[in-house]
């Protein structure tokens, strides 16, 4: 459990029919204590935003920011690889500009990749930020703004996912297929289903990973440590099933603090 994890350790990982365990993280603490849980990847996800900051959308982050807790993770993490996202704009402008994002992200944040939203619409910007000698963590799949360009219906209810239709399999195999012949090291298809996600898995030699609407069928999960653990407000009034309720732990902790403050007894672990 001690091996530093490489790219090309993932991709064995594929070939071998071993699932790959990846999480989204934030800060030093929580990328300490997944390390040491073995996961093989910690991304550094541009929802910080919204799922730590409050802010209302992925786009308002900016690449300073990012760069912020990329540090802070990479400080964290000594054997899993870590990925970050992107902020929105460097891709759009074109591949120029998303090998400088892709260079910062590596010399000013220590990543081992950089993830990609939405880059099977930018694959010169794949092959690029490849041919920089960076690795590409590739995203493709059902988001909001492909649903809409299909007609399908998008579900944005927390925890929902929009499964990938059946006849969408040879489009969706395609688009692997290329983000993989651009470069990628790895890819993440969103909201795969079971039905395109195996066909996709079975299309190409890179992994392919899934966070929202993934499963069993992909090579391996990424989930946001937050959600697992619930460690959200909203789960106060609307349970989930998660691994923990650290939201309902956190709440009676300082609450039994308030009470101790309170009533002038000492406070636990203070002088």
């Amino acid at each position: 459990m001690s091996e530093t994890v490489t790219v090309p350790a993932l991709q064995a990982m594929k070939r071998d029919d071993r699932k790959i365990v990846g999480v989204v993280a934030w800060d030093y603490q929580m990328a300490r204590i997944v390390d040491r849980a073995g996961v093989d990847l910690v991304s550094v996800g541009d929802t910080v935003g919204m799922n730590l900051w409050g802010r209302p959308n992925p786009l308002e982050i900016t690449m300073d920011e990012l760069l912020v807790v990329c540090r802070a993770v990479r400080r964290g993490v000594r054997r899993a690889l870590v990925s970050c996202d992107f902020p929105f704009g460097p891709l759009q402008e074109g591949p120029r500009e998303a090998v400088r994002a892709a260079i910062r992200l590596v010399k000013e944040g220590g990543v081992d990749l950089v993830k990609l939203d939405g880059a099977a619409d930018h694959l010169d910007a794949v092959t690029a930020v490849h041919r920089a000698g960076i690795p590409v963590f590739a995203q493709f799949g059902i988001t909001p703004q492909t649903a809409l360009r299909h007609g399908i219906a998008y579900d944005t209810t927390p925890g929902a996912s929009s499964e990938v239709p059946a006849d969408m399999r040879e489009e969706m195999v395609a688009e692997a297929r290329a983000l993989e012949a651009a470069g990628a090291a790895l890819l993440n298809f969103t909201n795969s289903g079971p039905v395109v996600g195996p066909a996709v898995v079975d299309a190409v030699s890179i992994p392919v990973l899934g966070g929202h609407g993934g499963g069993p069928w992909l090579d391996g999960r990424v989930r946001m440590v937050n959600a697992a653990i619930g460690y959200a407000e909203s789960q106060l009034d609307d349970p989930r099933d998660t691994y923990a309720d650290v939201a309902r732990i956190s709440l009676d902790a300082i609450s039994a603090y308030a009470g101790d403050v309170r009533a002038g007894r000492q406070i636990r672990g203070g002088r």
